[in-house]
């Protein structure tokens, strides 16, 4: 793997624990020898901008937002801009609103919601968030680019919720909730750009996920690793198996294929 110049990473539940806010001293450890070793590392979430957490110890060359849709370097040039069409913003509104949903919006800024349920709060916490409720959440609507949609429901529900949607799609991580982001979009076509903009290739990309929204990113790098506490469907694609999150396994698979 000496072919290696950049490595993806998922936050929740790969380079973070669920419900935890700190990197481990080992995790820390893996991406300083990272880039010591001149490898680039990139944060691949599908948080906002704003939502992302601060890892003091670690200052990371790229960023992936909104499962892709907004992609930027560290020093803030924009590689991928890609928000959803007021449109079909509109018309998911309408069709979740017929369900008696209610649905939390993602612009660059902020994230709120125009109502909460109890599986959509628990959502937010799996992130250490908190949900917000504003008054403004219809102008955001009409006045800023919205790059994801979040609301709570079941897979049984996903054809209503996208009725007459022609540029959305459903990502997700989690059986009781839903991230819609655009239909074009995805952590895979956010890490197409990115390697556009650094001029690597698959081949020399590494990508470490868990969730049911990292399986576009293992499969577009040329190394998809799943870390050992992801889904069955998730380890199913991916190229290679690492250890636990909660056991540092995106550290010990570095050591034992000369990454670090």
């Amino acid at each position: 793997m000496g072919n290696i110049k950049i490595v993806f990473f998922d936050v929740d539940g790969t380079l973070l624990k669920f419900q935890t806010t700190q990197l481990s001293e080992k995790t820390v450890e893996t991406l300083h020898r990272l880039q010591a070793n001149g490898i680039k590392i990139c944060v691949a979430t599908g948080r906002p901008p704003v939502a992302l957490p601060k890892f003091k110890e670690v200052d990371f060359d790229a960023f992936l937002t909104f499962n892709g849709s907004y992609c930027y370097t560290r020093e803030g040039d924009v590689i991928f801009n890609n928000p959803i069409s007021k449109e079909d913003v509109n018309i998911i509104l309408r069709n979740a609103k017929h369900l008696g949903k209610p649905v939390s919006i993602a612009v660059k800024s902020r994230m709120t919601s125009n109502g909460t349920s109890e599986d959509l709060e628990q959502y937010y916490t799996f992130a250490s968030q908190k949900l917000e409720i504003s008054d403004d959440f219809y102008d955001l609507v009409e006045n800023d680019e919205v790059y994801q949609l979040i609301l709570a429901c079941r897979e049984a529900e996903y054809a209503d919720i996208l009725k007459d949607v022609t540029g959305a799609k459903i990502t997700g991580w989690w059986e009781k909730a839903i991230d819609i982001i655009p239909a074009d979009g995805g952590k895979g076509r956010g890490i197409e750009k990115i390697l556009e903009y650094y001029g690597f290739d698959k081949t020399e990309a590494m990508a470490f996920g868990d969730g049911g929204n990292d399986i576009e990113m293992l499969q577009t790098v040329g190394t998809g690793v799943a870390m050992g506490n992801a889904s069955d469907k998730v380890k199913a694609i991916a190229d290679d198996v690492c250890g636990d999150v909660a056991d540092d396994g995106v550290y010990h698979y570095c050591v034992a294929h000369g990454l670090i």
